[in-house]
């Protein structure tokens, strides 16, 4: 039987992030082996998770990162259970290391099977689901290139966005971080007019026309009016046409031509909890 001190237990607890009782009971079954201790300790993580699949991980943290020359960014949830595990400072670097990850991945599939720190980020989710106690998964994972990429965290980690511009300009970082800014505050359903699809247009003209009829509006005055009202619909919910926040005169197209004459905003993404 090896001896199993408590630099061991330390060592195994600082590789893993597992409880101190729970590492010192996986080196005395593994009679002192590491590797064994760690492969013990994930299945405990697996049984977890499988006995958790069905609970809800509406919290969490949302995370936004961007490679060094702006280029490209990530965004994703890190999900759990409760408010006050997502709130952990572990959990949330956790988050962003995973994130940093992700900006080399191309689809939430490779990111779930690219390595981190010798396991795929699946097993280590897993292995967090043991080491926690509550389900641990990534919900969300949207990636987003472009000229130049910002991004913006809101406080409490709860939603992160990313903007893509059409060119790198001075005052374009703050620009970039505005807008995102003003993403994750207005939740827009799409970045301009051509972004809406079909579906949705028909339907908000279907619904402005039955409120015109409700009002007793003329039959032949219906298409032209809903097409008015869809226009409202468009400046609402299009984030290059919404009011901007900072100022409600611009439209956040206008406000970014005010930064430069010819940049304009070329995409965006964004995700939140729950």
């Amino acid at each position: 039987m090896a001896t199993i001190t408590a630099a061991d237990v330390n060592k195994l607890r600082q590789i893993t992030g597992a409880g101190m009782m729970d590492c010192k009971k996986a080196l005395v079954e593994s009679d002192g082996d590491f590797d064994l201790a760690i492969e013990n300790l994930r299945k405990k993580g697996q049984k977890v998770a499988a006995n958790r699949a069905d609970r809800d991980s509406s919290e969490g943290a949302a995370i936004a990162v961007v490679n060094a020359d702006n280029t490209v960014g990530v965004v994703i949830t890190l999900n759990c259970e409760t408010d006050f595990v997502g709130k952990n400072e572990g959990f949330i670097k956790l988050a962003t290391d995973l994130a940093n990850l992700a900006l080399n991945c191309s689809s939430k599939e490779a990111f779930l099977a690219a390595n981190f720190n010798g396991m795929t980020v699946k097993e280590k989710l897993i292995e967090q689901t043991g080491v926690i106690g509550e389900k641990i998964e990534v919900n969300s994972f949207e990636k987003l290139e472009g000229a130049f990429i910002g991004s913006y965290i809101h406080a409490g980690n709860k939603i992160a966005t990313l903007t893509a511009l059409s060119a790198k300009v001075a005052g374009g970082e703050e620009a970039a971080r505005n807008v995102a800014m003003q993403a994750a505050a207005m939740s827009p359903l799409a970045l301009n007019e051509a972004g809406v699809d079909q579906k949705t247009i028909d339907k908000e003209i279907e619904i402005a026309k039955d409120l015109l009829r409700q009002e007793g509006k003329p039959e032949a005055m219906l298409d032209n009016i809903a097409k008015g009202k869809l226009a409202r619909f468009f400046k609402d919910n299009t984030l290059v046409n919404q009011d901007y926040i900072k100022d409600n005169k611009l439209s956040v197209a206008n406000y970014i031509k005010s930064v430069d004459a010819n940049l304009t905003v070329t995409g965006f993404k964004r995700v939140a909890l729950g």
